[in-house]
């Protein structure tokens, strides 16, 4: 591959993950979705080369951008007010040892994000059962696990939290052994407790976070 070549495949993939960010920031679009949507964008219905769509680091990166740009004004109060109902949340569901994921915990959050979490336990009907007797309503699904495709998928129980959408991904405690802390680039991949609440006091308390302290699941 000549270095023109190379330089131009570098730029439609920046241009890709440029788009892809926008989606995910105005529209709440995941990040495959966003991904594939910001492809047929620039390239129409022509297939990319999986070598040219960028990976979710570089997205990532471009959220980060665009949030600073385009929504600096309101992008940090709404990342303070999720991650202080998560540590309420986890607070509530300490029992199944909670992480948080996601886009509350990178700090990506927008408008159109949820609280993602982790839980372990013996069963996921005992963590059905605890939030049906907390009076929640909950919704069951299933996600990806953590541990990549050859895993089978975990239920997820969703529910709403003080008008925030909260979706936890519930796996056995033996997956506590396989849950690394890090991304290959150095940042969190999941956050119990204590350092959700580290992450809140190293941030710049917004005016607009909210001034009652919710009660726990």
């Amino acid at each position: 591959m000549t270095a023109n070549v190379n330089e131009e495949l570098q730029l439609l993939r920046a241009e890709i993950a440029a788009a892809a960010a926008r989606l995910i920031a105005e529209d709440g679009a995941d990040y495959n979705t966003a991904k594939r949507k910001a492809a047929r964008q620039i390239l129409g219905d022509t297939q990319p080369p999986l070598n040219l769509l960028p990976d979710n680091a570089q997205i990532e990166a471009e959220v980060r951008l665009y949030q600073s740009l385009f929504h600096a004004d309101t992008q940090p109060a709404r990342l303070f007010r999720l991650r202080t109902l998560a540590v309420d949340i986890m607070e509530g569901l300490q029992k199944f040892h909670p992480y948080l994921t996601g886009s509350v915990l990178n700090g990506t959050a927008g408008p159109h994000d949820d609280i993602h979490l982790q839980l372990f336990a013996d069963s996921a009907k005992e963590v059905e059962i605890f939030l049906l007797n907390r009076n929640l309503q909950i919704d069951i699904s299933e996600t990806p696990h953590f541990k990549g495709p050859r895993y089978g998928m975990v239920e997820t129980v969703s529910f709403m939290w003080h008008k925030e959408g909260v979706h936890a991904a519930l796996y056995e405690l033996d997956d506590l052994r396989g849950a690394v802390k890090t991304r290959s680039d150095g940042k969190l991949a999941r956050a119990d407790i204590a350092a959700v609440r580290a992450l809140l006091v190293n941030s710049t308390h917004p005016s607009t976070h909210p001034s009652t302290h919710p009660s726990s699941p």
